[in-house]
This record gives structure tokens, C-alpha cells and sequence, in this order.
């Protein structure tokens, strides 16, 4: 009887745990069904070239992937990494008041697309640069850059890494163009390199102190990783087996792919395996190896995503392309590209300034505008608004601006406002205005005002656009309305 009891309660207890089970599992369904809604795709166009001091004279629509006209299906967001950049004094001295010729080129052919240069940051030869479409702006946040020197044990920076950092739609990401120690065998000093760059690199954001503290990390540049020389000692070894097509075996031997392997260096970040032949050494000008050295992929685009960082969600990143453009013979490398899709949080815009219509300003008098923030908003002391023209591509393109704290007050009719602090703390719908001074420039057309959040550790945010406004003589005021554009952010 006992035991027909004690059958029966077993029976019981797996009947309700086989039920739970299907509760669990359809409440789960329901549940990533929903957080899947509360997410949505962001593509991010990753490319490497060291350029090995030449200057862009070929067109650049291939290696940024760019149909001959602008598609549907651009690119949220580009990452640029460049190296070997002619870095003598006369071109560093000439690139702090110009752009280099290479992120001019690429610049050029993105803005015609709607892209916006965010950031720039050089070490030398080293340049990176992070480009998006204008629509992705409002929700830019904490935009930050850092570099580290290797080379000559860090006292010059022919070696090192250059890296950007930001947030957009909730998430955070950290791009990286590095240029380890080269050679066969300087093995030993591009992994010292790597470590070097990962405990030198911090940022200013608590949360994302750390390179590996992003939610997503793209880590690219001239790697100079070579393949095993105990294996393949020869050019005409490696290049054989390049021609056979053999590049599973050659890879198997790739000294960054044993590293990764074997835990010495980028253990925590994935590479697609290369289907395309090594991008170093080529002849300049020619699809011809050098046999000066083995051919090797010095040029790599690695990636890592940590999934778990958000309760409830699970990011993710799909690699969608990985491939180098032959066609590129500039220099002794070959540009390699990678494409992601990754998840961002949707339904995330948030514009904290919101400025009012400006019907128009006037050249040659002071201007103002007005703005009210949604939400409590402490002003740090560098937080500035910007004036540029409509059609800018760069967000160092401002033509003039004004600090917030010495340059705007509560409008009059603002209930309880106080006269202004520096800097002041805003509160919700307590507008403010500011004012600029008199715009001496011939320049016609639609303008606007971007409001920047800047704080001491010079970490940057946007969290304001206004809509376009003309800017006019005084006597055509009366004809204002029909240059006005219905665009917004």
C-alpha cells in the first residue's frame, strides 16, 4: 500500500513539474517574443588600411562598400582605421587645421550619403575615425577617445593603438586601431603591445572604464601578426599553398589565431576565419607578393560582444561580411573590411534640449534662441550649443558657438525662475534662452543649433538638434517662411 502510495505522489510530483515545465517554457517564449520587439538592428561597417604614406588617388566606393548610388540599406554607423599616415612635422602641423587627405576622401563621399563625422583621433601615423548618419544623432552619448604609445618602449607613437568610445540607442561601444611591433620575430613584443594597450586604455564612464567593459568592442588595425615560421619558412612556401587555395592550413598556423587559442593575447575577442589570400607584402602598385617577406594577414577585424550585460536581454552581433579589397594596390597592404548587425534598444530616442521653432535670424545683429530641457539636467561648465549650417558633415564644422553658462538665462515669463548659475541646473519645461552674437558671414541658407553636453573629462554628448532655420539680411525677413524645411530630429 506504501509503495502504490509512494509511486502515486511520484507520478503527482512529475505530472506538476512537466506542467511547470510547459508553463515556464510558454511564459519564456512570450517573454523573449516581447524583448525581442524592444530590440532592433544597428548595422556598423568596420575597415582597415595601412596606406604605407600614400595619398588617396583612387576612388573609395569599393572599400567602403558604397553602391554608386545611396541605397535604403546604408550603414547606421562607419569605423575607419587607418595607419601609417604620413605623419612628418609639415603634415601633422598642416592636419590641425585640415583634415588628412584620407579622412577628407572618405568624409567627401559619406557626407553626399547623410553621414557625420563624430570623431577623430590621431597618434602619429594612427587614425581613427567614427562616422554615422545624421538621423542617429540626438541619441549619441559620453563620446570619448584615448591612445597608447609602444613604440621605442612608448616614448613615440610609430606604434600603439588610438581608440573611440560611445553610447548610442543604450548601448555602449569601443572601436580600436591599433599598430603592434612588426616582424617575424617581434612575436613576443605584439602581445607585451596588446597587454600594454588593455591595461593603459581607460575611460572616463565608471561603467565602461575598460576597453572589455563595452557591450561591443571592434578591435582592428595592422596586427603584423605573421604565420608560424617553424612551419612555413619560405615566401614561395606560403604563397604555394595561397595558389593551391590551402588558406585553412595556413591559418591553422597563423600566429594570432594560436595566440587567441592558446589564451596570450585576445582570448576574449572572435575572428571570422579569412577567406580572402594574406594582405601583406605585396609589391606597391602590383598584385604581386613581395618575397622580401612571407605573405601574411598582417590586417585583421576582430570583434567581441558581452551578452549579459542588461537583465532580460541578450545582445547580440552578427558577423555579415569579411573580406579585403585587392583592387587597393597604394601601398604594400590591402584593405580589409567587416560588417556587423548588432542589437541596440529600440524606441531609445531622447532628446533632453529641445529647442523652439526659430522662424529665422538675421546676418549682422545678435541672435537668440530659446530651449527647455525634459528632464532635470545639471549643466556642466563646458556645455556649449553650436551654430552650423544645415548640411554639415562633421560636428567640428560649427561656425560659431556660445557656452551655456555664461551665455544663456530663464526667459521672463518662467514661473519661480532664478537668475542664472554657472553652470545652472535646468528643470523640466523652465525654458531658457541664449544669445549669440552677430553672424559676420555671406553664407545664405538653412542652419542649426546642437546643443553639446561636455563635461572635465572632456567626454562629449548631444542632447539637443534644433530644426533648420534661415539665416537672412533684415530688409528680406518678409520671405522667411518659404525657406523654411520640414526635416527634424
Amino acid at each position: 500500500m506504501q509503495l502504490t502510495l509512494s509511486l502515486m505522489n511520484a507520478v503527482e510530483v512529475c505530472r506538476r513539474q512537466f506542467f511547470l515545465l510547459i508553463i515556464v517554457c510558454y511564459c519564456g517564449s512570450i517573454l523573449c517574443s516581447s524583448l525581442g520587439k524592444s530590440m532592433e538592428n544597428f548595422r556598423v561597417y568596420t575597415v582597415t588600411y595601412n596606406v604605407g604614406t600614400s595619398n588617396p588617388s583612387k576612388d573609395l566606393h569599393d572599400m567602403l562598400s558604397l553602391s554608386p548610388k545611396p541605397d535604403k540599406n546604408s550603414y547606421d554607423l562607419y569605423a575607419v582605421s587607418l595607419q601609417e599616415v604620413k605623419a612628418q612635422p609639415q603634415n601633422m602641423l598642416l592636419d590641425v587645421f585640415f583634415e588628412d587627405p584620407w579622412t577628407d576622401a572618405v568624409k567627401t563621399l559619406l557626407e553626399a550619403r547623410d553621414y557625420v563625422k563624430i570623431k577623430s583621433v590621431r597618434l602619429q601615423g594612427l587614425i581613427l575615425s567614427i562616422f554615422c548618419l545624421k538621423k542617429h544623432l540626438i541619441n549619441l552619448r559620453q563620446i570619448e577617445s584615448e591612445y597608447t604609445r609602444t613604440g621605442l618602449s612608448g616614448m613615440w607613437g610609430n606604434k600603439g593603438a588610438v581608440a573611440i568610445r560611445l553610447s548610442i540607442y543604450g548601448v555602449s561601444l569601443c572601436f580600436v586601431n591599433a599598430h603592434l611591433s612588426a616582424h617575424d620575430h617581434q612575436l613576443k613584443n605584439r602581445i607585451e603591445d596588446y597587454d600594454n594597450i588593455m591595461t593603459s586604455q581607460t575611460f572616463h564612464i565608471r561603467e565602461q572604464s575598460a576597453i572589455l567593459f563595452h557591450d561591443y568592442v571592434f578591435w582592428m588595425g595592422d596586427l603584423n601578426f605573421r604565420i608560424n615560421e617553424d612551419v612555413f619558412k619560405t615566401p614561395a612556401e606560403v604563397e604555394a599553398l595561397i595558389k593551391n587555395g590551402e588558406l585553412k592550413k595556413l591559418y591553422e598556423n597563423d600566429q594570432l589565431y594560436t595566440c587567441m587559442r592558446k589564451g596570450d593575447a585576445f582570448s576574449q575577442f572572435t575572428e571570422q576565419p579569412p577567406t580572402f589570400p594574406p594582405t601583406f607584402k605585396f609589391e606597391v602598385g602590383s598584385s604581386d607578393y613581395d618575397h622580401k617577406r612571407r605573405p601574411a594577414w598582417c590586417d585583421r577585424i576582430l570583434y567581441r560582444v558581452s551578452p549579459h550585460n542588461y537583465q532580460n536581454v541578450t545582445l547580440h552581433i552578427e558577423q555579415k561580411s569579411y573580406k579585403s579589397h585587392p583592387s587597393y594596390q597604394l601601398s604594400d597592404h590591402r584593405p580589409v573590411s567587416a560588417n556587423f548587425v548588432i542589437k541596440v534598444f529600440s524606441h531609445f530616442e531622447e532628446t533632453v534640449v529641445k529647442f523652439d521653432r526659430i522662424p529665422f535670424w538675421y546676418t549682422d545683429e545678435e541672435n537668440s534662441a530659446t530651449f527647455k530641457v525634459t528632464q532635470p539636467l545639471q549643466c556642466c561648465k563646458n556645455d556649449w550649443i553650436g551654430v552650423f549650417k544645415d548640411k554639415f558633415s562633421s560636428l567640428e564644422d560649427y561656425m560659431m558657438y556660445e557656452y551655456v553658462s555664461k551665455a544663456s538665462t530663464p526667459v521672463p515669463e518662467a514661473q519661480g525662475a532664478s537668475s542664472a548659475q554657472a553652470p545652472p541646473s535646468f528643470t523640466p519645461n523652465m525654458k531658457q534662452t541664449i544669445t549669440f552674437p552677430e553672424i559676420k558671414t555671406r553664407s545664405r541658407g538653412l542652419f542649426r543649433l546642437i546643443y553639446f553636453s561636455l563635461d572635465e573629462d572632456n567626454v562629449q554628448s548631444i542632447l539637443g538638434v534644433s530644426d533648420p532655420f534661415p539665416l537672412q539680411e533684415k530688409e528680406s525677413s518678409s520671405h522667411d517662411s518659404s525657406s523654411e524645411s520640414s526635416s527634424s530630429y
